[in-house]
């Protein structure tokens, strides 16, 4: 096994903490910021005056004035979905916020893939779903860059295609190849100088509909005074970004924020609503974690077992009967999915077992049962790459017979391009693929998976070192005995942390004072930190902890009976 996590503290740049502190940022608020790479407190300025200006993102202004145009000849839209949680809200966002523009609803439709039936983008099967629609133009969200046959399917129906993606390009022998679409807006599309290369699908589509309003304001169709607010789709905009986990970056913080601040106020969706009421959650005290830990993989659960048109329905409704009789059929699905990902990690251990006799895993995992159910293996390649610390996949075999997989990798390898170099030295093994630098999806054939998995080893062997290899556990240090308090938690979860921003792990020597399992398989402490008694829990950890220990932390609020109690969540520990 690859061992116990080194934990190490996050930097945080005196001069940067002072240029916070002196700016009115909280003491210990500057030291999180700053830490994470915040310079001035403009970076923390989350109004939506300091968005970035859609003019910048290549396309936008184009599939504004095609969007334009099919509105005023009274053209039909079809938008092509994809069945995750960004998908979804994406979906969503195009569907209302077209709306909101002045596209009447019954010129509106939209088709999202069947994840074992079609499988991923605008496939031409998929084209033909939508051209029963009878639509003039499709627009994809969250999808569509990489789909060179899809493109070309439709157009030569006749429909004009506006593709909206975040992901990255296909490669043809090294090369960048885009589809022949009417219109491509993507940030990472080459050429395009977008200051934010992170923005979700979601975010994407959101963008698209900022030009649209400011072509239909140049055409005339309403004033300054008079458009729409499309600031009333943020919170699904927040949703479907953090779900995804794309980096918070200074943009994709404002507009989670933004969302962040209406849900909390009251002022969302009424699918959004439902979802939090189904989760047990309170909307009032929303977080990202909610988005990540509760919503998120409960839309994402439709698309992995069922059809993700339940989870678009859920956010398209205005019917708050309708949303909490939608919403709890998502939480439903949700518990199944738990249940299926709970027998496939189990095998997927048992496989594990058998690939490290002498307990430490190969450079990269590629596993395959028969048993595994296609919309799971992205989290049981996720669970299992927390793991053991590898770069991993999981495959499922697909309704035609070829083994879908789902990877999930660590920092330092870049998950796409060692697909792209494994298809270049064993060509014809990857039938497609496609991703980002911690996920992406490839296809083989179940003869080819032990070329595959031997090309993704070789490949990590040559691109991993060992300090890639061994993780590290970075916290910010030390906590402030008085800020152990709920004003401190409630400070925190105030603010928007994720991918990129991670939330703040503290780390401080302490006395175990007792030690019980519970559930089974999690260890409830208590602890003597300086000089006070402190709640601890460290979640799927069994084995005893050393009387004296560094624990690396979070901070949690639990109340009972009306009392708030701060408590422990171990993320580590090393010896004292």
């Amino acid at each position: 096994m690859s061992g116990s996590p080194v934990i190490a503290r996050r930097e945080a740049p005196p001069r940067a903490v002072w240029a916070l502190e002196q700016a009115g940022v909280p003491t210990l608020l500057a030291r999180l910021f700053a830490a994470r790479g915040v310079r001035s407190i403009d970076e923390l300025d989350d109004g939506l005056g300091k968005l970035l200006l859609p003019a910048g993102l290549q396309g936008a202004a184009q599939a504004a004035k095609r969007l334009a145009d099919a509105l005023r000849d009274g053209e039909r839209i079809c938008i092509v979905a994809d069945y995750d949680c960004d998908g979804a809200t994406a979906c969503a966002v195009a569907l209302r916020g077209l709306q909101l523009l002045g596209v009447p609803r019954e010129r509106l439709a939209y088709v999202v893939p069947d994840r074992a039936v079609h499988g991923y983008g605008l496939t031409p099967a998929i084209v033909d779903l939508a051209a029963q629609q009878r639509p003039d133009v499709l627009v994809t969200v969250d999808n569509g860059i990489a789909s060179l046959e899809g493109v070309a399917h439709a157009r030569g129906k006749g429909m004009a295609v506006v593709v909206t993606d975040h992901h990255l390009p296909a490669l043809l022998d090294g090369v960048v190849v885009l589809p022949e679409a009417d219109v491509i807006v993507n940030p990472n599309q080459p050429g395009c100088g977008f200051a934010s290369k992170n923005l979700a699908g979601v975010g994407v589509m959101f963008y698209v509909l900022l030009a649209l309003r400011s072509e239909l304001r140049e055409r005339g169709v309403f004033s300054a005074e008079q458009q729409p607010r499309l600031d009333a789709l943020l919170d699904l905009v927040a949703l479907g970004t953090v779900a995804d986990v794309v980096k918070l970056d200074a943009n994709n913080r404002r507009l989670v924020a933004q969302g962040l601040r209406r849900i909390r106020g009251g002022r969302m969706q009424a699918g959004l609503a439902a979802l939090f009421a189904a989760a047990g959650r309170d909307a009032r005290r929303a977080s990202a974690f909610d988005f990540g830990f509760a919503l998120g993989p409960r839309i994402n659960a439709a698309g992995r077992l069922a059809d993700m048109t339940l989870g678009i329905e859920c956010l398209l409704t205005d019917d708050t009967g309708r949303a909490a009789e939608l919403a709890k059929l998502l939480d439903g699905i949700n518990r199944e999915r738990r249940e299926v990902e709970a027998g496939m990690r189990e095998q997927a251990e048992l496989l594990l077992e058998r690939l490290m006799p002498d307990g430490e895993p190969p450079p990269a995992l590629a596993l395959f049962d028969a048993e595994f159910h296609e919309g799971v293996v992205g989290i049981v390649a996720a669970r299992l790459k927390d793991r053991v610390h590898r770069p991993t996949f999981v495959f499922a075999r697909g309704q035609d017979g070829l083994l879908k997989g789902s990877g999930r990798s660590i920092p330092g390898f870049h998950l796409r391009d060692a697909l792209d170099l494994v298809s270049k030295r064993h060509p014809g093994v990857l039938r497609r693929f496609g991703g980002h630098a911690m996920a992406a999806g490839a296809t083989v054939a179940a003869e080819d998976l032990p070329t595959f998995a031997q090309g993704l080893q070789q490949v990590a062997r040559e691109w991993l070192d060992a300090a890639t290899l061994s993780r590290t556990l970075l916290t910010d240090g030390p906590l402030d005995p008085a800020q152990f308090a709920p004003a401190t938690v409630r400070e925190l979860d105030a603010q928007v942390w994720g991918q990129a921003f991670e939330p703040p792990v503290f780390c401080d020597e302490v006395e175990v004072v007792s030690q019980r399992l519970v559930g089974e398989r999690h260890m409830k402490l208590s602890v003597r930190h300086a000089g006070a008694l402190r709640d601890a829990i460290w979640f799927g950890r069994s084995e005893p902890l050393e009387a004296r220990v560094r624990l690396a932390y979070r901070l949690s609020l639990d109340e009972y009976n009306g009392r708030e109690r701060v408590q422990m969540v171990v993320e580590g520990s090393e010896a004292a």
